[in-house]
């Protein structure tokens, strides 16, 4: 398939994701039901904001790129440490209007998350809880369609979050840049060995050297918040139509 015309590629993807059936969600119906259904108001708000109808053209979503910073990968047993947040289209991505805020997380940091993401103890003491946020946070993703890079990070921490903090889950429609290029680069790794080639890595700056996107300072929420944006738009240059209706990528 690589040696077909880029526009013929483009089509056959577009009809497995609709052999798939990825276009049938039930997205909408669920966050009508928990708007009709929470005991936490921004909770409340946030599902009353509704989503798109999975046959919306890609083009015409307003998104918005969420990362979270952590101080570990269990959403069970670690905390989120900082939020970024950037709305964008397909067409453009207004970063005056990015959003960034530490939270303290409700565990103590361990040495290797403050190497990692490089925020202190003392950074992180006077930051308030991510309870005290999640209003705000809720605010900038209604309406839109998230986007991440690597679902279980931001899905699974802010669910855990509002189960923790509000009594309540909370899940949502998103679009993972990552299961993109799982997607796009599906052969496993025998396969790529025994043709002489590494695997493709699927982290969030390789992914982004594939499309010829400049290199960013990592695990900073805000800044790999603008990286997953960029991502999006070019996977969609270079591999989708405009068109592409909506259903087809979120899940």
């Amino acid at each position: 398939m690589r040696d077909w015309p880029q526009r013929l590629q483009k089509h056959y993807r577009r009809w497995q994701w609709y052999r798939r059936g990825r276009l049938v969600s039930e997205w909408p119906d669920y966050l009508a039901a928990r708007h009709n259904n929470c005991g936490d108001e921004r909770l409340s708000r946030y599902f009353g904001a509704g989503t798109f109808d999975p046959r919306t053209p890609m083009e015409e979503v307003p998104l918005v790129a969420l990362d979270f910073e952590t101080t570990g990968l269990d959403p069970g047993r670690h905390s989120i440490v900082s939020v970024g947040i950037q709305p964008f289209s397909m067409r453009r991505i207004p970063v005056a209007q990015g959003y960034y805020r530490v939270v303290r997380p409700r565990r103590a940091l361990s040495s290797s998350s403050v190497v990692h993401h490089r925020l202190t103890h003392s950074a992180l003491a006077e930051a308030p809880r991510f309870d005290e946020v999640i209003g705000e946070v809720l605010e900038r993703l209604a309406g839109r369609l998230v986007v991440v890079h690597y679902t279980r990070i931001e899905r699974e921490f802010l669910d855990a979050a509002a189960r923790h903090y509000l009594g309540e889950p909370l899940l949502f429609p998103l679009i993972d840049t990552m299961a993109i290029e799982a997607y796009l680069h599906r052969r496993p790794a025998w396969y790529q060995r025994l043709r002489g080639r590494r695997p493709a890595s699927l982290r969030l700056h390789p992914s982004r050297e594939r499309y010829g996107l400049p290199a960013y300072q990592a695990h900073h929420a805000l800044t790999d918040a603008l990286a997953t944006a960029e991502l999006l738009q070019a996977q969609m240059a270079w591999h989708y139509d405009p068109d592409t209706p909506v259903g087809a990528l979120w899940e």
